[in-house]
């Protein structure tokens, strides 16, 4: 009896060790080509469905992510200065420590996204939804300097969005 419960359990262990070891390697592969398979990064993606990519230590300068669907991404320690995020779905994004400084988020629509310590320095916000996104007060102080205008998708005043 015990043979037949050791031969039903080894195939188990077995599998369940191969699991783990893939565990350990997905673990290790970096966060910024974890699970994005053939994705190539290109300075025109207008438009593109990119949802929960992750761009973690990523020079996105001057690039065209406009009306792009970038709902879930991380843009983790990335550089998207004059960055065109013109009408982009930015919902639920997190983007720690990332430059901002002079991208266009006309009418973008970052509701609940996390930008702990990023910079949006001449930022272009008309228009933008930044309704429950967690800013650092003194970024959110200037971004009220300059809100104005309502996201067309939404239906939100940038300034109600800020809370200013």
């Amino acid at each position: 009896m015990w043979q037949r419960l050791i031969g039903f359990v080894g195939p188990i262990v077995s599998l369940c060790t191969i699991g783990f070891f893939a565990s350990i390697a997905l673990a290790i592969t970096p966060p910024e080509i974890r699970g994005q398979g053939d994705f190539q990064i290109s300075s025109d993606m207008h438009g593109e469905a990119l949802t929960g990519y992750e761009f973690v230590k990523t020079d996105l300068q001057g690039f065209d992510l406009s009306e792009a669907d970038l709902r879930g991404a991380v843009f983790n320690n990335s550089q998207l200065q004059n960055a065109n995020l013109h009408g982009a779905d930015m919902e639920d994004i997190v983007a720690f420590a990332s430059l901002f400084d002079g991208a266009d988020l006309t009418d973008a629509n970052l509701t609940n996204a996390l930008l702990m310590e990023s910079v949006f320095t001449d930022a272009e916000i008309t228009g933008a939804d930044f309704s429950n996104a967690v800013i650092d007060k003194l970024q959110k102080n200037g971004l009220c300097l300059r809100a104005n205008g309502t996201n067309t998708h939404t239906g939100v005043s940038t300034f109600e969005s800020l809370g200013c």
